[in-house]
């Protein structure tokens, strides 16, 4: 049997064989119909850099989503299909044309509050949600995403997960598995306290949380490593070179450990009625030196990092996949420094991006170029500026 490769070693082959050529893909058009506070729109965007402004609750972020959803399946804010659907209505539709290397694909969204959804492409149905995945990569980037650092484990974890998942069907797949299994699971733990003999049947739910877990482990391992070959430079210029980050994997057992230790918290797990050891307990660390920023950190320190962070996301989507991914910045220019912002504007102009604003004031007197601006009111969006050309 051949020996598989070592974390270190994949990447090491991995940047070897990259090819610098990305194709470039951009959303066309979206036309929504009864999706959130959206009746019906069309909306056609330029390749380049995209602006909606209005002022707040008049759905600028609900069309980020919406093109979050259908590139992901899944709203960036954690939404069921069922609360993003018109409230009045049973079911929404969304439709997007994307364009790759002069090939146009037609993706259909069907949304439904009593059933799963239904996707297609180019017509077509699609099984699973997950070959959906890869097709258009997006980044989202949202003032929430600024309290990455310093915020508590779960949102650092959702991150690495948003990501991967859109790279990687391999990790969908375990992730979704390793979460029913911990679902069952606790389910089980929960019924043991009535009926103690179901105690058995433990060790058939464990297998399978070690064998999904372990895949969640090495694979989260590899991310932070891929990571932190491009944030080391993007965060020193960011900081003036002044800071130097970087990322630590913190899983909460090592993959060699996960069965014994599994077995050895069974007795505590019972009387907690959940899960106690696992890759869903997992954190990531940010330090700069020997400064763990999540605790130390001034906030100029993991703002600064967190934007790093996302810069950092989109270069390594652009190497795995090959590909450019959509940049969705909701709002996040008024929650930056000018410094951050310029940094941020001069960082993003060879992919298309979609930004949210209250006013147009950020991009007054900056150097920056804005090829289309929509003014978003009322369930409505007027194209006010057009000097793109596609």
């Amino acid at each position: 049997m051949e020996r598989p490769f070592r974390s270190s070693e994949w990447v090491s082959l991995f940047y070897a064989d990259h090819v610098k050529t990305v194709q470039t893909m951009v959303i066309k058009s979206i036309e929504l119909a009864d999706y959130r506070n959206y009746d019906s729109l069309t909306m056609r965007f330029d390749k380049g850099t995209n602006i909606l402004y209005g002022d707040n609750a008049q759905g600028k972020t609900n069309i980020l989503e919406a093109i979050y959803v259908a590139a992901t399946t899944k709203s960036h804010r954690g939404s069921k299909d069922r609360e993003i659907i018109h409230f009045d209505k049973e079911e929404a539709h969304i439709r997007t044309y994307l364009e790759k290397e002069g090939v146009e694909t037609r993706v259909d969204m069907h949304l439904r509050k009593s059933k799963s959804k239904g996707i297609a492409i180019d017509g077509q149905k699609i099984k699973k949600a997950a070959d959906l995945l890869g097709l258009c990569n997006v980044v989202f980037f949202s003032p929430e995403d600024l309290g990455i650092i310093k915020n508590g484990p779960a949102e650092r974890r959702r991150f690495v997960d948003m990501e991967l998942c859109q790279l990687d069907s391999f990790y969908l797949y375990n992730l979704n598995h390793y979460n029913k299994v911990i679902n069952q699971r606790n389910k089980l733990l929960k019924d043991m306290y009535m009926n103690p003999d179901l105690k058995e049947t433990l060790g058939i739910w464990d297998m399978q949380l070690v064998s999904f877990g372990n895949k969640i482990i090495e694979r989260r391992r590899l991310f932070v490593e891929q990571l932190n070959e491009i944030i080391f430079e993007i965060h020193k210029k960011l900081s003036g070179g002044k800071e130097e980050l970087k990322i630590k994997y913190e899983p909460d057992v090592e993959t060699e450990e996960f069965e014994k230790k599994l077995k050895f918290s069974q007795d505590r797990d019972i009387k907690a009625k959940m899960t106690s050891v696992g890759p869903h307990r997992d954190d990531f660390s940010f330090f700069v030196g020997d400064v763990d920023i999540r605790k130390f950190g001034s906030q100029g320190q993991q703002r600064t990092a967190a934007l790093s962070l996302k810069l950092s996301e989109i270069e390594l989507v652009k190497k795995i996949s090959k590909d450019t991914p959509v940049l969705l910045l909701d709002d996040v220019l008024s929650e930056l420094d000018s410094n951050r912002q310029n940094y941020l504007l001069n960082s993003i102009g060879d992919i298309q991006t979609i930004i949210t604003c209250t006013g147009l004031e950020e991009f007054v007197n900056n150097r920056f170029e804005v090829n289309r601006v929509f003014q978003i009111s009322e369930g409505s969006a007027v194209c006010m500026s057009d000097k793109g050309e596609g």
